[in-house]
């Protein structure tokens, strides 16, 4: 294929509802396709993105023709983590029926050829590094590069960018000329980018055709910012849980997360904790935050998929689940998009989903400088929020 220019076009695969765009479109980038199985996370993508009934195909990736498939320079591939998460059942890319979709998305690669993207950003959870006792990653390298892709692999938390606790892998893969090849100079990274789990796994997959992109260090871990997010709700409002649930969940708690809630509650400040209700030792635990952040959000499945909320202080406790729009602005979506779905398909949908601006950085400092050493002079577009001004506008 000829690299001599190259357009800031996306395929999107495993679009869910739009946010991998939403942070790309920051930095230029136009999404051409997008595919997902769930008309479900269609609605809320559409919500956010009037235009994608012209681009947006729903439906199984296996199923998707190659040909409808217009030439792109970047692929993104979201694959389903349920195979790869502790959440889920670790069941993983070779044997897992969710994660196995990741084979539909080089399906596509593979049929399109001379034609496909130079470069794929492939995101999961750190459970791809380990699953199957890190056959799942080899193997799923092992195919891009089959693709005649080089990758490098990197770890990007959201709590460098919103207080919400959410590590994930990134993988690069490029088609493009490379001069620095091998894994010696991505395991000079630091702490920030490469975990001690990412280094013993480059390390036993030496043999594996990598490449180092020079990228900058991220913004440092925040602290706190959780109570900066919440919607102020009054007392009477229906969302918080009556007395008798609240007293329910504390007495889930040990002593050391029930003491913890109760002395806040005896400040004269107000103070906002999240939790979680988790299985521990076959008995159900609500386990709360010690800090002014959020835990990993989830797909709000069952009871325990979903994070809720202790508001303490002035003397009193009140609990409820986290709102569809907390859940926004700790994925770093902005309040002028709307959230039009139902609490647990909004919640669903940005738990399942990416941190914005973590999506963001990695336009501007490892997507755009590689497109401009490929070909093409990068340009910055407007702001996220005022591209979607203009669409609603049309």
């Amino acid at each position: 294929m000829d690299y001599s220019y190259l357009s800031l076009t996306v395929a999107e695969y495993f679009a869910g509802i739009g946010l991998v765009r939403m942070g790309l479109q920051e930095h230029g980038w136009q999404v051409v396709f997008a595919n997902d199985i769930s008309g479900k996370k269609y609605e809320m993508y559409e919500d956010f993105f009037p235009d994608a009934a012209r681009h947006y195909v729903i439906g199984d990736i296996f199923d998707l023709d190659p040909d409808i498939i217009p030439c792109a320079t970047l692929a993104t591939c979201s694959f389903p983590c349920i195979d790869l998460s502790v959440a889920g059942n670790m069941g993983g890319v070779i044997d897992g029926g969710h994660s196995s979709a990741f084979w539909g998305f080089t399906r596509i690669l593979s049929a399109q050829g001379s034609s496909a993207p130079p470069l794929i950003l492939v995101e999961n959870v750190p459970g791809w590094l380990y699953s199957n006792k890190g056959k799942d990653f080899r193997i799923t390298v092992q195919a891009l590069n089959s693709l005649g892709y080089a990758c490098d692999v990197f770890l990007l938390d959201a709590l460098r960018f919103t207080p919400q606790s959410r590590l994930r892998v990134f993988l690069v893969g490029t088609r493009l000329p490379v001069n620095c090849t091998g894994v010696e100079m991505i395991l000079t990274r630091s702490k920030a980018l490469l975990s001690d789990r990412l280094r013993r796994s480059l390390i036993a997959n030496k043999d594996l055709r990598w490449f180092y992109n020079e990228m900058p260090e991220p913004p440092p871990l925040r602290k706190g910012g959780l109570s900066e997010l919440i919607e102020p709700l009054a007392d009477t409002d229906d969302r918080w849980w009556t007395d008798d649930e609240v007293a329910r969940h504390l007495a889930m708690m040990t002593d050391s997360h029930r003491e913890r809630v109760q002395r806040l509650a005896q400040s004269a400040r107000l103070t906002y904790r999240t939790f979680y209700r988790r299985r521990r030792q076959g008995q159900q635990r609500a386990e709360v935050r010690h800090d002014d952040l959020s835990g990993c959000l989830r797909t709000a499945v069952g009871g325990s998929g979903k994070q809720s909320l202790v508001k303490a202080g002035r003397g009193e406790i009140k609990m409820r689940v986290m709102s569809p729009r907390e859940y926004a602005r700790l994925q770093g979506v902005p309040d002028v998009y709307p959230i039009r779905a139902s609490g647990v398909q909004a919640l669903t949908g940005f738990g399942d989903a990416v941190c914005v601006p973590a999506i963001a950085w990695i336009a501007e400092h490892v997507l755009g400088p590689m497109v401009g050493r490929g070909a093409l002079v990068y340009k910055r577009a407007v702001p996220t929020t005022q591209l979607f001004l203009l669409e609603n506008d049309r």
